[in-house]
């Protein structure tokens, strides 16, 4: 290996790349500033319902994300811990978003996946699960809100392991059951799991910065916490007697998902997740390119546009694309070359991102995300390289449940209208859709939820000073299909064909499922193929 290849390789296995993944209200942008917090990447934490003076999650920047206290987005945050390099990608938790947490998974070598404690597996948590099995992500399990009333811990994982298929390999334990969160009990290493230490919480006032952490042994925090805690040391002998320990190996696999008990919003139990994605989240490693070959990471520079984002910061009024860096070491600058054109694409506008913040960027290595400033050129899924060549597979859409033809009455403002369109289309914040039928003047919207339609009228309103009038279409379902299907198509009830403005792939949308079954029926040998949703949830 040659110097810069061994340089790189070390930079690389300093990186820790991944995203939490939850149901909505879980928590999820509450951990991510905790996370933050004890990164020492901000001096304090806010929260999602913000109260009095307490900030906005900083990963929650879009102006509807404040409004409403979700994430609508996702955002990519970087800092350093304990010698290594975090990246830190935020993703939207409700289901109606699947599509951008989608492509943010493609980006990262790891997932937290929070539960709460109190509802358990739930549907969006679930379906984020199964991508994550599908792209054989290694995922560490975060039960939040322990501070609060909830089921039991044993009750937690027997769920876990018997609707998701992942066995658990505790590595703390909650004293006290939930709404009595005491502390845990550490089972990480051997000397810890055969001490039963224990580490204690204390909340500090408004819970904005780290929680205080005393550690007991096993006497001191008997003779402090008496029945809890025996009740958590016969739980924790338990788990060691069933094999219910942690494996580097079959983590690695995706087949155990190691589990951690906390309450991110008084930063309870955070510590110990970070030191876990630290010590156990795998490193950057080869990235296999479209044809299955992997790529090393000490291979010239290459990477992948995951999400595509104008506007972030109304002062700009520019455009980022995210690019994952998949080998070797980025420059600013430096010229790569886009693989979908073969055309040579310049990075001199090249920024670190955190949230909305974002600063200029010399360097980076496999694992962290650069912010390349008005790239028009790119779009989602699109690779850049250097050297050898490299095409990295295309990100998948998501099949459309919600469809609406889109307009603004305000003809002065129809270029503004056009612009805008093509850029949520770019953004993949909604797929746009054009259909003879109703010709270029009137683009259909297609989404997976409709709080993507109310973000991009939102966004035509606030960003490009358009007005706009939403018309929902009674489809329900879409496939795959070719030019002649469509042509066969047209005079089928209960069905209008679509070309997808991103990628020409033209579409079907049916009314509903019988309905596609009757058009397959009535006229045989047509093309239609599931997308990305009904093959893989």
């Amino acid at each position: 290996m040659s110097g810069q290849g061994s340089a790189v390789a070390r930079e690389a296995s300093s990186r820790r790349t991944f995203a939490v993944i939850s149901h909505p209200d879980a928590g999820k942008s509450t951990i991510t500033e905790a996370l933050a917090l004890h990164g020492q990447a901000i001096g304090e934490a806010g929260a999602v319902h913000g109260k009095g003076g307490r900030k906005g999650v900083v990963s929650d920047w879009m102006a509807m994300e404040k409004q409403r206290g979700i994430s609508i987005t996702s955002a990519a945050l970087q800092f350093t811990y304990a010698d290594c390099v975090v990246n830190l990608l935020d993703t939207p938790g409700h289901a109606d978003f699947s599509e951008d947490t989608y492509r943010v998974l493609t980006a990262v070598d790891c997932a937290v996946m929070l539960i709460d404690a109190a509802k358990g597996l739930e549907p969006q948590t679930l379906k984020l699960f199964e991508v994550c099995r599908h792209r054989r992500i290694p995922v560490i399990t975060f039960i939040n809100k322990w501070d609060r009333p909830g089921r039991a811990a044993l009750e937690l994982l027997d769920e876990i392991e018997e609707r998701i298929g992942l066995k658990c390999t505790p590595l703390t334990w909650p004293v006290g059951p939930g709404g009595k969160f005491a502390g845990v009990i550490d089972r990480r290493g051997d000397d810890a799991a055969e001490a039963n230490d224990m580490v204690h919480f204390e909340r500090t006032p408004g819970g904005t910065r780290e929680a205080i952490q005393t550690r007991l042994t096993a006497d001191k925090a008997a003779a402090r916490f008496g029945e809890d805690y025996a009740t958590a040391v016969e739980e924790v002998q338990l788990l060691t007697e069933i094999g219910a320990t942690h494996d580097q190996k079959l983590f690695e696999a995706a087949v155990t998902t190691p589990v951690l008990f906390g309450a991110a919003v008084a930063n309870f139990g955070v510590a110990q997740l970070l030191d876990v994605l630290i010590e156990h989240a795998p490193a950057p490693a080869a990235r296999e390119d479209a044809e299955g070959e992997p790529r090393p990471v000490e291979s010239p520079f290459s990477g992948f546009v995951f999400k595509i984002q104008a506007n972030m910061n109304k002062a700009h009024r520019d455009q980022v694309a995210f690019v994952r860096v998949c080998s070797g070491r980025f420059e600013r600058g430096m010229v790569v070359t886009h693989a979908e054109s073969g055309r040579p694409f310049a990075t001199k506008y090249a920024q670190s991102l955190f949230g909305a913040s974002r600063d200029t960027l010399d360097e980076a290595f496999p694992g962290d995300v650069i912010g390349l400033v008005n790239a028009t050129a790119l779009g989602i899924g699109d690779t850049l390289y250097v050297d050898r060549k490299v095409v990295f597979p295309p990100l998948p859409s998501f099949a459309p449940e919600h469809f609406a033809t889109i307009r603004t009455d305000d003809t002065s403002k129809a270029k503004r209208f056009r612009r805008g369109i093509a850029q949520l289309d770019a953004e993949g914040v909604v797929q746009v859709l054009y259909s003879d039928r109703r010709g270029d003047a009137t683009p259909v919207l297609a989404a997976v939820g409709t709080m993507q339609f109310e973000v991009a009228t939102h966004r035509l309103t606030e960003e490009f000073g358009v007005p706009t009038t939403l018309d929902h279409l009674p489809y329900e379902l879409a496939r795959r299909t070719d030019t002649d299907s469509a042509e066969k198509m047209k005079r089928a009830p209960g069905t209008e064909t679509f070309v997808r403005a991103r990628d020409g792939v033209v579409l079907a949308a049916f009314l509903n499922k019988w309905r596609m079954q009757t058009v397959k029926t009535d006229y045989p040998g047509i093309t239609l193929e599931p997308l990305l949703a009904d093959a893989d949830a």
